[in-house]
């Protein structure tokens, strides 16, 4: 096996030009029209005062021409994970401009990522900079973006452990996804993998089941999905053959986990890993509750209750510290006991619920809110508990409670995921506390499923 491409060689290692990279439906682009779409946005990026720049694309050629033409000028790729023009207005001190696939109704600096089949036979990129990175944000405890900084060496890194686990099963295969490149899962495996196995992978992240049975069966695929997508398969239609599918972003259900293998043919792999420490361990799912298998080069220690994970992936010496809590047995193997803090995840969407709060005391009639993970009828929501000013509880106790329910979900839509937006609301005198001015959260779900 060859060894997988760094992103440094992604446009300029020796292949032919015609090398396939992205196909959407007839239409494919190849290595030529990479070098060109690429060189074309570095020169605009080069004349851009700010070095910082937003990567708003789902589609994922544009999204590597963004991103290579970002490097490539010498700028930092900032990947904000959304495309909500108004939540990044309220961001924009994270970024100079934004690079994005079509454009936003958003009053800073935009480039739309252009494609013409216009092709340049000569192109020169200048070399990475040493210290070449990409800058994720993603959902902190305290509700504000957390910043984690990603080394492209480490990116370079994961993307040869998975080469090393996964290239033998992807060999000969084209890359289709459900997940967007905006997060870490999707850039690793849906953008670095393909691209450091010259593996094509397909522009479109796919929406729904009808997308993924359409595809053309003279190829064979890989997907990257989870566990939300591989529950809504739909077994009245017919798969592409499928050589590998991955899951990540949250533990498949066993049965989701067998109706999937049923209808792909093919028992999927899960991914376990964060943002902030890359991948971390995988399973195969043919079993109930297998096992999860560290990657080669990473190992845990235990803190009191926690556990510090250490990685080849993580640049920081000190390692990371898990929200997770492990069962680890004396081989490394581990299973997943739950979560720490007030994160969670819901439909593998990693949700603040501190921001929510903060989002919600921004309403008018809110004096004070508690947002919560929620399951009921065996789907996990958001669910609220809050203790509204006079005129606003008045409106509630008259029978006005779904009119304000609608408004609050409306006023919160620009800012958070869809998944955030509480399902789940009660309203409540005031929020109970311990002796040490505490919330006592088992009260609080109490509360939240009492029937009011």
């Amino acid at each position: 096996m060859k060894p997988p491409l760094t992103l440094a060689e992604w446009l300029t290692a020796p292949r032919p030009s015609t090398t396939p990279i992205v196909w959407q439906h007839d239409r494919l682009w190849t290595l030529a029209h990479l070098r060109s779409d690429v060189a074309r946005l570095m020169a605009r990026l080069q004349h851009q005062q700010g070095d910082r720049w937003a990567l708003c694309c789902e589609d994922g050629y544009r999204f590597i021409v963004a991103l290579l033409a970002t490097l490539h000028a010498g700028k930092i790729p900032v990947l904000p994970g959304h495309s909500r023009p108004a939540l990044l207005d309220e961001q924009r001190a994270l970024f100079d401009g934004v690079l994005s696939d079509a454009p936003l109704e958003w009053p800073g600096t935009q480039l739309v990522v252009d494609t013409t089949p216009t092709l340049n036979d000569v192109v020169h990129f200048p070399p990475l900079r040493d210290d070449a990175m990409i800058e994720l944000f993603t959902s902190g405890s305290t509700g504000q973006p957390k910043r984690i900084v990603k080394p492209i060496v480490c990116l370079d890194r994961e993307a040869g452990l998975l080469s090393a686990q996964f290239a033998e099963r992807l060999s000969g295969c084209r890359i289709v996804a459900s997940v967007t490149p905006q997060h870490l899962y999707g850039l690793t495996f849906r953008i670095f993998l393909p691209m450091a196995l010259g593996l094509p992978l397909h522009a479109t992240m796919l929406a729904f089941p009808e997308q993924l049975a359409a595809l053309s069966h003279a190829h064979r695929y890989a997907f990257i999905s989870s566990p939300a997508f591989l529950k809504r398969l739909d077994p009245q239609l017919v798969p592409p053959p499928l050589a590998l599918a991955l899951s990540a972003g949250g533990v498949l259900d066993w049965q989701d986990a067998q109706r999937s293998a049923a209808w792909l043919k093919v028992w999927p792999d899960e991914i376990y890993g964060s943002t902030e420490t890359g991948v971390i361990a995988w399973r195969y799912r043919e079993r109930e509750n297998p096992r999860w298998q560290p990657f080669p080069g990473i190992h845990f220690a235990r803190q009191g209750a926690a556990f510090r994970v250490y990685s080849p992936l993580i640049a920081d010496v000190n390692g990371f510290m898990l929200e997770d809590v492990l069962q680890l047995s004396a081989s490394g193997h581990f299973h997943l006991l739950g979560r720490h803090g007030r994160v969670v995840k819901i439909e593998e969407k990693r949700v603040s619920l501190s921001e929510i709060e903060q989002r919600l005391l921004a309403l008018d009639g809110i004096r004070e809110a508690v947002a919560l993970a929620v399951t009921r009828h065996g789907r996990q929501c958001v669910g609220v508990l809050l203790v509204l000013e006079d005129d606003a509880r008045q409106r509630w106790q008259n029978g006005g409670g779904k009119a304000l329910e609608r408004a609050w979900r409306r006023a919160l839509r620009p800012w958070l995921e869809p998944v955030a937006v509480p399902r789940y609301w009660r309203v409540i005198d005031e929020i109970p506390v311990n002796s040490m001015n505490k919330r006592v959260y088992a009260q609080l779900q109490e509360l939240l499923h009492e029937t009011p």
